[in-house]
């Protein structure tokens, strides 16, 4: 018993740790030494890792409670501030104002003469002294001298990227908009921070029950609800892409069960459109999710494919009627300014190959491996193929940002294998320019982190293979082979009499060789949920 209060009382503690660390970083005034934020970043990730193994140990219907609570408490934390890594969240003030002006968002850039009227202090400033960061001149467009509404009008903005139209698709952009509506961030932050925070403890909630609902241990949903990457990109920075995850989530769970036969092969085939629909809205929020798709076409493809094309279809007709081909938005200039369309931001494969080549290259590797997830994937376990798929696409394309990992960490929790979160870790280390370490200036902060994550996340699951199956040779051998002993009877020439230790390992739970939390031993008798209330 005085194990078990202590194991709890660690994991309260860390977790008020963790809590302080992400205020630290929210709230960077707050901290007496002004420690780097890297530092403070780093810090949680240990603390992180900590309270994850202490929680391996204790029982899950306490552990429940303390996952959800925790989470809850760090977003809430992570609100205490303006975002600190990040000026997307300007951008969908900007946008869902827009749309509640009854603009449609994709029509001008927000410099544009066309929507110079709902500028405001909050977001815009004059060229004068203690301007915002980026700024405009006043001046005709040069795409379109003759239309007066898509000319420049001079400013400073706090929007970054103020001179093209927005990346964001149709259904953040919808979700941009329901914000305006609810709460408009004319003056604060916090609408838009609170809303990604709550669908961050929506997706905490659904791990809880989806876990347990496939037989899996909830316990793992603290490897999303504490994954310090959560906090500080949903509640802090208040990335739009927790929205596309909560969709991949729900449609997760819908594909991974296997499809019924006889009378209830209609509601399959209906879990299975719904589960596509749900995965194309999830790719209309942030294109990320669609890095699924090879884990859960097997479950039927035409249906799947169809459906999440229809979803996708349909959210972006409005916008094409409206604004034709502009509804393109800064997609390709994304690509181009990022150095995916010219070969120059593939930092890991910058090694060997350089220029449009290294696209390529890129290309080729992981349409190789999605390739090789649909074809032997488990598509009764489709997060394992995300898993692998969401890692090399983060290893092969080194993002700058590191909110793109957020998709993983969802998919490491459903998964159960958290050595791949080295990847999400090493996402700071991308987005992290003229880091300095030990005196030494990162030349490559993107290879470092994307690249080095990756190296660690390999490692370890190499050797967690070898050392599950170095156990599994060392139990099967230690096992004592049982024959069955013949007992002559009147009614029956020969009976089986297995042995009672036999018998019992049969009812056991059989450990995953990926799970990290072990799995208590139930009874012939006793179902899941009976095991999880224990």
């Amino acid at each position: 018993m005085t194990a078990k209060i202590l194991r709890v009382a660690g994991i309260v503690f860390l977790l008020a740790v963790l809590t302080g660390l992400i205020l630290l970083i929210a709230r960077p005034g707050l901290d007496p030494a002004q420690a780097h934020p890297m530092r403070l970043v780093a810090a949680a990730w240990v603390v992180f890792a900590g309270a994850a193994w202490l929680m391996r140990g204790v029982a899950v219907r306490l552990a429940v409670g303390l996952i959800l609570v925790g989470g809850i408490a760090l977003q809430v934390v992570a609100l205490a501030g303006p975002p600190q890594n990040s000026s997307d969240l300007y951008r969908y003030i900007w946008d869902g104002r827009v749309q509640a002006a009854g603009i449609d968002p994709y029509l001008y850039a927000p410099d544009a003469a066309g929507v110079a009227g709902l500028r405001d202090s909050f977001l815009w400033s004059g060229t004068g002294p203690g301007h915002y960061v980026d700024c405009v001149p006043s001046e005709p467009n040069p795409a379109d001298p003759s239309d007066p509404a898509d000319g420049l009008v001079a400013g400073c903005t706090k929007l970054n990227r103020p001179k093209v139209p927005t990346v964001y698709p149709p259904v953040a952009e919808a979700y941009f908009l329901a914000i305006q509506l609810a709460a408009p961030a004319d003056d604060s932050t916090t609408p838009v921070q609170a809303a990604a925070a709550g669908f961050a403890v929506l997706v905490t909630a659904g791990l809880l029950f989806g876990l347990r609902k496939l037989g899996k241990d909830p316990r793992l949903a603290v490897l999303w609800a504490w994954c310090p990457t959560v906090p500080l990109e949903a509640g802090q920075n208040g990335h739009v892409d927790v929205v596309g995850v909560a969709f991949t989530l729900a449609a997760l769970l819908l594909l991974a069960r296997p499809p019924s036969r006889g009378r209830s092969s209609a509601r399959s085939r209906g879990r299975v459109i719904t589960g596509g629909v749900l995965l194309g809205l999830a790719i209309a929020t942030k294109i990320t999710p669609v890095l699924v798709m090879p884990a859960v076409l097997r479950r039927g493809w035409v249906l799947i494919s169809a459906s999440a094309l229809t979803a996708i279809s349909l959210v972006y007709v409005p916008h094409v009627l409206s604004v034709g081909q502009k509804i393109i938005g800064f997609f390709p200039g994304y690509l181009k300014q990022e150095g995916y369309s010219t070969g120059t931001g593939f930092s890991v494969i910058g090694l060997l190959v350089h220029g449009k080549a290294a696209t390529g290259v890129a290309a080729l590797i992981l349409g190789l491996i999605a390739l090789a997830i649909y074809r032997y994937g488990d598509p009764g376990q489709p997060w394992r193929g995300g898993v692998l798929m969401t890692s090399a696409a983060l290893a092969v394309c080194t993002p700058n940002f590191q909110w793109y990992a957020i998709l993983l960490v969802m998919l490491v929790a459903l998964d159960g294998r958290p050595e791949w979160l080295a990847i999400a870790a090493g996402g700071y280390l991308a987005n992290s320019p003229g880091l300095r370490i030990g005196g030494t200036v990162l030349h490559d902060p993107r290879l470092v982190g994307y690249g080095g994550g990756a190296a660690v996340a390999v490692l370890l699951a190499v050797a967690r293979y070898l050392i599950t199956r170095r156990t599994r040779g060392r139990a099967a051998a230690a096992a004592p082979a049982v024959e069955p002993l013949a007992v002559e009877s009147p009614t029956v020439e020969c009976l089986a009499v297995e042995s009672p230790a036999v018998a019992g390992s049969a009812s056991d739970v059989v450990l995953e060789p990926t799970a990290i939390f072990p799995g208590p031993v139930r009874s012939a008798r006793e179902t899941p949920a009976d095991a999880a209330t224990r």
